[in-house]
């Protein structure tokens, strides 16, 4: 069968991708539980409101640059460069919002953070340099711009609706807890609803047969990094306005956190398998997992290796059911 004729085939299955449910999820599901109730019983601090919703806002900023980075990991990608565009676009954001308001501040925030992801996008499609390359490459630029733009110095974040942004509240819930959970939504219904959804999913399972189908793979994969540098931009007005400060070494290393929330919550690194909610509970796990650790006073070089075992476990536990699923096809 040629690759032409596999590409037809497969044609109906991109315009409609069924959704499977694999023994991974509820693993995922039953790991989150069975951590909670230990911490519960462990230490009567953690399951109260207080400390759900400051879970919560812990996790805001990790899991929206999580949520970018499954749409870049999905179409068989990956961008390192969302830390420093975190650090990058809160300095701008901060810097603009003092001389020109509010809405010019983010607006300039999200803007530098989405041209950095076209840069990325356009220089692995259209150059063709390796995403880990490009990346890599904009992560130092971007860390060295923002030092420039703000001569080394944070910036303090003064006006109001900013602020309201990291540190504001809706009733009880923390308003970074609600943008979270909209990116998340939003992200669902892209990536589950809609022809580009559909078109990142076939780019990441087999870029070759997607371009037969007459699918713009340039033009998808192009597309997710933009969507990745503006979520970080996103994450880093969040983080300046909960802190109520714009750091030039904000986000340092976030880009590791947002990789192990998507790896964790089960998405191939090889693109076209996983989903947004599984990031979510992978950056709700993390999250969940570092707080109980801080509470029961755990140091954070162990904090470091039971996350790191943690990620090994469940990436381990995914790979087995994705062989035991090849075997059953066969």
């Amino acid at each position: 069968m040629t690759e032409r004729t596999r590409a037809r085939k497969s044609r109906a299955s991109i315009v409609a991708r069924p959704t499977t449910i694999s023994v991974a999820d509820y693993g995922l599901v039953l790991a989150f539980l069975a951590l909670c109730a230990a911490l519960t019983v462990l230490t009567p601090t953690f399951f109260t409101s207080q400390n759900i919703l400051n879970v919560g806002r812990q996790v805001s900023v990790t899991a929206i640059l999580a949520a970018g980075q499954t749409f870049v990991i999905l179409a068989a990608g990956i961008d390192l460069s969302v830390g420093s565009l975190v650090g990058l676009a809160g300095v701008v954001a901060a810097g603009v919002a003092l001389h020109a308001g509010f809405v010019a501040g983010i607006g300039a925030g999200l803007g530098v953070a989405a041209l950095a992801g076209l840069v990325d996008g356009m220089a692995i499609m259209l150059i063709r340099i390796p995403d880990f390359v490009v990346t890599l490459a904009m992560l130092s630029a971007a860390r060295g711009l923002d030092l420039i733009y703000s001569g080394g110095e944070p910036i303090g974040v003064a006006s109001q609706p900013f602020l309201y942004l990291g540190a504001g509240y809706v009733g009880p819930v923390p308003v970074p807890i609600i943008i979270m959970l909209l990116v998340f939504a939003a992200s669902h219904v892209v990536l589950r609803y809609t022809a580009f959804g559909r078109y990142v999913y076939a780019v990441g399972g087999n870029r070759r047969a997607a371009a037969y189908s007459a699918i713009d793979v340039r033009r998808v994969r192009i597309a997710v990094y933009v969507i990745s540098g503006m979520l970080a931009g996103l994450a880093g007005v969040v983080l300046a306005g909960r802190l109520a400060t714009a750091d030039p070494q904000a986000g340092v290393g976030y880009e590791l956190d947002s990789i192990a929330a998507v790896v964790l919550g089960g998405t191939s690194l090889f693109g076209g398998e996983g989903s947004v909610a599984r990031t979510l509970l992978g950056a709700l796990i993390l999250g969940v997992l570092s707080n109980g650790m801080n509470l029961l006073d755990v140091s954070p070089f162990y904090q470091q290796v039971a996350e790191g075992v943690v990620i090994v476990l469940a990436v381990a536990i995914s790979h087995i059911d994705e062989l035991r699923s090849r075997s059953g096809a066969d």
